[in-house]
């Protein structure tokens, strides 16, 4: 039976087409603003380390977006404080949150930041096999060969058997592989939690990872010059605008129509690189990054058709 519109006449209503190319596309717009902001960040974080320890660059850009966070939930009246923070799911987040944000970090000042950047558009690929494997997600056939090319992808990147490889080259697959646990963990955490309160101690983990390596750095902690706090209180600032427009994105138009924009982060980060860090792109990392990216659009569409 086909349903009647409001005014009572048995006539079938279509759907409102319009309606939804319109969310889809204010969507799209939260998506691709929310993958500027985070290349950005991650820039300003690279620049940053000119002239600071890593390790005192964690702990500040933890302790700023960890502050943020507690503003908004004040605002909002919710308790960080729970019993819930403590459930095995969130202590499971905290480790592996406190390892991508420390190997990643290290990955974007040590390495070329257009490289790091690709690399980490894989997690979503390990996402979906660990998710398969942990959760019993059905996975076809054709997922897990997607899957498998674009892990080639990665290794294509990093080359381990090239004469430019070293081990610096593996800290974003260790820090993608963090936040692939996170996000898994993130999947089983109490409902109850919020984004206020995950973000909260998201940004609290990043300050243990940054306490963390101090003890491996040793490195004093330095004078912070005028421009290189404004490089961190940068940071902060586009990090929660990127996660405020990141949770936007994912409630405004249909998930399969906006999630695919979360790979522009890779332009973004691959053009900073280029025009601010003078990075140089060879022809390993085209290859590797298009197989990383179709096989994540193949794994969407694939999911989109189940």
């Amino acid at each position: 039976m086909q349903p009647t519109k409001p005014n009572g006449k048995d006539e079938p209503m279509t759907p409102n087409i319009e309606t939804d190319a319109r969310a889809n596309l204010i969507g799209s717009a939260w998506m691709i603003g929310a993958m500027a902001c985070f290349a950005l960040e991650d820039a300003l974080l690279k620049a940053a380390a000119v002239a600071l320890p890593v390790w005192q660059i964690l702990v500040l850009f933890g302790l700023g977006g960890a502050l943020i966070f507690a503003c908004v939930a004040m605002a909002r009246g919710t308790r960080l404080l729970q019993p819930d923070v403590l459930s095995p799911a969130m202590k499971i987040r905290a480790v592996f949150e406190i390892l991508g944000r420390l190997f990643y970090v290290l990955a974007i000042t040590l390495t070329p930041l257009s490289s790091a950047t690709v690399i980490l558009q894989a997690t979503p690929l390990v996402v979906v096999a660990c998710a398969a494997l942990l959760f019993g997600e059905t996975v076809g056939w054709r997922r897990w060969s997607a899957i498998l090319v674009g892990l080639i992808g990665v290794v294509i990147i990093i080359q381990p058997t090239g004469d430019s490889f070293t081990i610096l080259s593996l800290l974003a697959v260790l820090g993608m592989l963090g936040f692939a646990g996170r996000d898994l963990a993130s999947r089983v955490a109490p409902a109850s939690l919020g984004t206020e309160v995950l973000g909260f101690y998201g940004f609290v983990s990043v300050i243990v990872a940054g306490f963390a390596y101090s003890f491996w750095e040793q490195a004093p902690i330095a004078p912070v010059p005028l421009l290189t706090s404004l490089h961190i209180a940068g940071a902060v600032g586009l990090g929660a605008i990127a996660y405020t427009s990141l949770m936007k994105a994912m409630r405004t138009g249909e998930v399969s129509a906006v999630t695919p924009f979360r790979y522009s982060r890779l332009l973004f980060g691959v053009a900073l690189g280029v025009i601010f860090f003078g990075e140089d792109l060879d022809q390993t990392m085209w290859i590797g990054s298009g197989l990383i990216v179709a096989s994540g659009l193949y794994i969407l569409w694939r999911g989109r058709k189940v």
